[in-house]
């Protein structure tokens, strides 16, 4: 099997998905509510994201491409694009690191330099209280994909 040449083309490995697909089936086991996902254009982001969907469901949320998440995505177009979006939406932000951390860290920090690390396949629920002046939001858990198993199981 021949390997793409760029990396915005390489796949998710097999190991890959089935640990997307555990996540998620925890997440939707932990009732854990998305009303949608923003994913990057990236081959890997997309698959991640539609496993995601197809696990959810009949409640499967609703799924976009966003090109400000591409690793070299804009920050602040992200945010005001999530600036738009209802206050008390559940969005699932697929993307790459260390772009996301670095999204999260600006919302938390209130636009200083608070640091998380995302692991792969990991998640962080952030509550966002503002846009305005700046974002700001609320770090309300941090989660590895093998807490999430251990939590679901």
């Amino acid at each position: 099997m021949t390997m793409p040449s760029k990396d915005s083309e390489r796949p998710l490995t097999e190991a890959g998905r089935d640990d997307i697909e555990y996540v998620a089936s925890s997440l939707r086991k932990l009732k854990v509510g998305l009303d949608r996902i923003a994913t990057s254009p990236l081959k890997r982001a997309k698959e991640t994201a539609e496993i995601v969907v197809n696990v959810y469901e009949e409640s499967a949320p609703k799924l976009e491409i966003w090109e400000e998440l591409r690793p070299e995505g804009d920050r602040q177009e992200a945010i005001q694009r999530l600036s738009r979006l209802r206050q008390d939406a559940d969005i699932l932000l697929v993307g790459h690191e260390p772009y996301l951390s670095s999204l999260a860290g600006e919302i938390i920090s209130n636009g200083s330099s608070a640091r998380i690390m995302l692991k792969k396949g990991g998640m962080a629920k952030i509550q966002i209280l503002s846009f305005s002046p700046r974002p700001s939001g609320e770090l309300r858990w941090l989660l590895t994909p093998r807490q999430m198993r251990k939590m679901a199981d």
